[in-house]
């Protein structure tokens, strides 16, 4: 950008009428300054419109640009990547209102696009929204607003799949398209949202000639096949810092994830997200939170809702300061409630991008907030089955860290070095004093509820069949949560859950005694080594023998054994050997 350009754009040391990015800003938004990164965006889109029409405009009367600036900036292309809370939404709504036609401004959710309606509508500004189906009628009203110098066009890509629409819209003469969580076009696109590969020729359909991606995270990867998919691989990219300093980074160990977010519930600071799987789960979650802390504080929203469903949970969530949110990523993107203070991970996001995007919901208000993710065996073995460079595999990596998990997210990104303000392993080493290999963090076989399940089964070796196992640890687990939640939460498919995991790890076993069932355990919980085909799981000697006998007495398994052998005598609760 010429400097006397800039000069005359961003010049805001003496009156508004100096700076009119910056008295827009107060007077249609009530924003009292800028970042220099939103100022940077914002003049190159204000630059670039000046270019293309040929006028130097009000913000630059006189001024020339020269030749060998036209840079894809200078010709309205720019990706944006500005951590979330950055002001990413005035980069381009501000150019909105100064720029002499409507803004296009594609999201990829319907929860993005109702939050910035309602947005903008408190401060007077009317938007076109344009998404599936909606009635004639209803569209009609669009354009009607439109033909009366409507500044702002909400849409989605599959609405604009349609010609007919894209002909009329056209009419318009659109000055700028923004497109927001532009890294959807590369994780989305080739999967389950074809529509974003479209975006290219729909911006070429439609004539644009400024183009901006804004995104929270991007890795090279994700970066270069935006770039190459909506500017042809020719873009000029505006990169912020996607750290953000006012999130604590921190994973829980927990094979029976859901107690344990139930626990967090209860012990964290709210309005609390809980990001789960799938739409089932989101539910699932919510009904579990409503027996911990009430019906009237847990909601849940995912794709699956109708529209009246999802803004009456959008409008409960906004204004309430308990308030737990169980939702899959279709809550995940931009919807900006400033004051989440924790941010809980039921399920890891698939990628590293995603991740970062979904724990930056919190903390938006710039005060500290919680991002923590649950971590079992389970989701260490799933995550193993990626190649070790792939972006999926960053999350395995994070959980399961020695070192600090705020960088290993960074450098994901390809970004620099920085010192760590808050993660669990920083600040564990920082309180015991502990660094190198001296430090030993949690690892995925330190989760409490495992180890309480594991030690029951060691201390009882050979005893307990599953049955009596998963009621008597149950029973153990609701004594100790009773406590937090003045009622029973626990039931035996929580059990069930850690006995499964624990069978796949080698850690307990079925010991093959005469009486069906009884469980035995490794001495400690981990992978077992494994050193012949024919000995998957290295026990004690009374184990293997105890499992041959069981073998070679199968055959008469049919004869009358006496009541003795037949099942394993029942303890009372007394015994020294329970926990």
């Amino acid at each position: 950008m010429p400097s006397e350009l800039r000069g005359k754009i961003f010049e805001a040391e003496s009156t508004e009428a100096d700076d009119p990015v910056l008295a827009v800003a107060k007077n249609v938004f009530g924003v009292s300054h800028l970042y220099p990164w939103q100022r940077l965006v914002i003049g190159n889109i204000l630059d670039a419109a000046a270019d293309s029409s040929g006028l130097a405009s009000d913000l630059g009367r006189g001024a020339t640009v020269p030749q060998d600036m036209t840079d894809a900036f200078c010709l309205g292309r720019q990706i944006v990547l500005l951590p979330t809370g950055a002001g990413k939404s005035m980069c381009f709504l501000l150019p909105a209102v100064m720029l002499p036609g409507p803004t296009l401004i594609f999201y990829p959710l319907l929860a993005l696009m109702a939050d910035q309606k309602r947005r903008l509508e408190q401060n007077g500004i009317e938007c076109a929204v344009f998404r599936g189906g909606q009635s004639e009628a209803e569209r009609e009203e669009n354009f009607s607003l439109l033909k009366k110098g409507g500044k702002v066009i909400l849409a989605n890509p599959e609405v604009l799949q349609s010609q007919s629409l894209l002909a009329r819209l056209k009419a318009f003469n659109i000055s700028h398209i923004a497109i927001d969580e532009a890294h959807c076009v590369a994780e989305w696109g080739d999967t389950f949202r074809p529509a974003y590969l479209t975006l290219g020729k729909i911006i070429e359909q439609l004539g644009v000639p400024l183009v901006t991606a804004f995104t929270a995270t991007a890795s090279p990867t994700v970066l270069e096949r935006v770039s190459q998919v909506l500017f042809g691989g020719r873009a000029h990219v505006v990169r912020g810092d996607s750290d953000r300093p006012n999130i604590r980074y921190s994973v829980v160990m927990a094979w029976a994830k859901k107690k344990a977010a139930c626990r967090l519930a209860v012990t964290e600071l709210k309005p609390m997200i809980i990001f789960c799987g799938t739409r089932a789960k989101s539910e699932d979650m919510a009904r579990e939170l409503s027996e911990c802390v009430g019906a009237d504080n847990v909601r849940f929203y995912h794709a699956g809702l109708s529209h009246e469903e999802k803004s009456a949970v959008e409008k409960w969530f906004f204004p309430k300061k308990d308030a737990i949110l169980c939702c899959t990523c279709a809550f995940g993107m931009g919807v900006d409630k400033a004051d989440i203070r924790t941010v809980v991970h039921l399920e890891a996001s698939p990628t590293a991008e995603s991740y970062i995007q979904e724990a930056g919901r919190g903390g938006r208000d710039k005060k500290m907030s919680k991002a923590i993710l649950l971590w079992s065996k389970e989701d260490s073995d799933a995550y193993e089955k990626f190649a070790v460079a792939s972006r999926e595999r960053v999350l395995k990596k994070f959980a399961e860290a020695k070192s600090c998990r705020r960088q290993i997210l960074l450098d994901a990104l390809g970004g620099e070095r920085t010192i760590c303000a808050g993660c669990d392993i920083c600040d564990a080493k920082k309180r015991t004093g502990k660094i190198g290999a001296a430090f030993n963090p949690p690892t995925v076989f330190d989760a409490a509820d495992a180890r309480l399940v594991h030690k029951f089964i060691r201390k009882n070796q050979n005893y307990y069949g599953r049955e009596q196992v998963v009621e008597r640890t149950m029973k153990k687990f609701n004594e100790m949560d009773r406590k937090i939640f003045g009622l029973n939460v626990w039931d035996s498919s929580d059990i069930d859950l850690i006995l499964e995991q624990l069978e796949k790890s080698g850690s307990v076993y079925n010991a093959g005694l005469l009486w069906e069932g009884a469980m035995a355990a490794e001495r400690e919980i981990s992978t077992p080594l494994r050193r012949h085909p024919l000995c998957l799981h290295p026990r004690p000697l009374s184990s293997l023998l105890a499992s041959w006998r069981g073998r070679l007495l199968a055959p008469f398994s049919s004869l009358a054994w006496p009541a003795f052998l037949r099942s394993a005598p029942q303890k009372t609760q007394s015994s020294s050997k329970e926990l």
